[in-house]
């Protein structure tokens, strides 16, 4: 579908497809910077994360415009999941013959997207491409490399990306180091993240790690679900935990107990604002998510990730993040908590994390003709 019109214009729109709440943060600044150039374009939500807890108030949070259509495909085994999505979006691409279809991330609806536009000959711009934790167990490490090799667009968050993509044999004219757009949003709101506000409005103690966890490795087995609840009730001893529960994992750690710790806090998901106001507040943070290792090095907490690897490794050369493993985790915990955090390998913030990946993204998309 390759066209000599101005990429954006009213017979050359750009679709975005956003599915989870992490699409909703990149998105934002790469749809207001567009439509502060003018551009004709759609959203579309495909319903992955599909509660007002997860969904809707990130829109409000993000003043992002209201999906131009909802799939509703909410939630399901991967390939019954991505089996939706993509005929829910096949429709809605074969009716609105976009010029470009723009994807975020590494969920489902991400590689979905980007498999419907492939095939219909759209071209797609991945945002956030390039990211690589190398572990083939994780199925968002499938979705990226997938998403890549078919995108004639890969924005890159961080300068290790454009090796990894290099090395896929993607050419670098696709290639567009641009920053990272979930650091957009992040400078954008800094003054509404106010953690005092949050603490009083909840009742939180002055001092408290903040926990959040939902990757399957870490959710989906009862013994390490278990295991799990161990350490957080042993960090619980040395310090409150507040910890918004993600659907996905809220039953696992429920059988396990998590909640019985008296100093053990469990939240119902938050919005945008809160959650980083909450991450903003702590003394330090366990997670199992990108997007988080991001926030948390731009707001300067400690971050234990609780993982074997990371896609995101600019956050542990330039950031506050560190790799845990369960055995690990309370005596590290414990030596953030008096204090003694790793010295950051990188004296500056990442490469583009200023606040303008989104204009970047909007210049090259509207100058963009195949």
């Amino acid at each position: 579908m390759a066209t000599s019109a101005p990429l954006g214009s009213q017979d050359t729109g750009i679709v975005h497809v956003v599915g989870a709440r992490p699409n909703f943060v990149k998105a934002a600044p790469v749809v207001s910077a567009l439509r502060g150039r003018g551009a004709h374009q759609a959203v579309v939500h495909t319903g992955q994360h599909y509660d007002d807890r997860m969904s809707a108030v990130f829109f409000r949070d993000l003043g992002l415009p209201t999906p131009d259509v909802d799939l509703g495909v909410g939630s399901g085994s991967h390939a019954a999941q991505t089996a939706a999505l993509m005929v829910g979006l096949e429709e809605e691409f074969v009716r609105r013959e976009p010029g470009m279809v723009v994807v975020y991330g590494d969920i489902n609806s991400t590689v979905a997207a980007a498999l419907v536009a492939a095939k219909l000959h759209i071209p797609v711009a991945h945002v956030e491409a390039g990211l690589r934790s190398f572990d083939n167990t994780m199925p968002e490490e499938i979705n990226r490399r997938v998403t890549d090799q078919l995108s004639d667009l890969c924005f890159a968050t961080s300068p290790e990306a454009i090796g990894h993509l290099a090395a896929e044999g993607i050419s670098p004219d696709r290639v567009h180091l641009v920053g990272n757009p979930m650091i957009d949003t992040l400078l954008a709101n800094l003054d509404r993240f106010d953690a005092d506000a949050l603490r009083a409005r909840l009742d939180l103690p002055e001092r408290y790690v903040a926990a959040t966890l939902h990757r399957p490795a870490n959710v989906d087995d009862p013994d390490s679900v278990a295991r799990l609840t161990e350490r957080i009730h042993e960090i619980a001893d040395l310090a409150d935990v507040v910890m918004p529960v993600h659907p996905r994992g809220r039953a696992a750690f429920d059988r396990a107990g998590l909640g019985d710790h008296p100093r053990v806090r469990l939240l119902e998901p938050l919005g945008y604002l809160d959650f980083v106001a909450l991450t903003r507040g702590a003394a330090a943070v366990v997670t199992d998510s990108g997007g988080v290792q991001e926030e948390t090095t731009m707001l300067g907490v400690p971050c234990l990730t609780l993982r074997p690897n990371t896609e995101r490794p600019v956050t542990i050369t330039h950031g506050t993040n560190q790799l845990v493993t369960e055995a690990d985790l309370l005596p590290t915990v414990t030596k953030v908590l008096q204090g003694q955090t790793p010295d950051r390998l990188g004296d500056d913030t990442p490469p583009l994390w200023d606040g303008r990946a989104g204009e970047r993204i909007a210049s090259v998309l509207t100058q963009w003709s195949r």
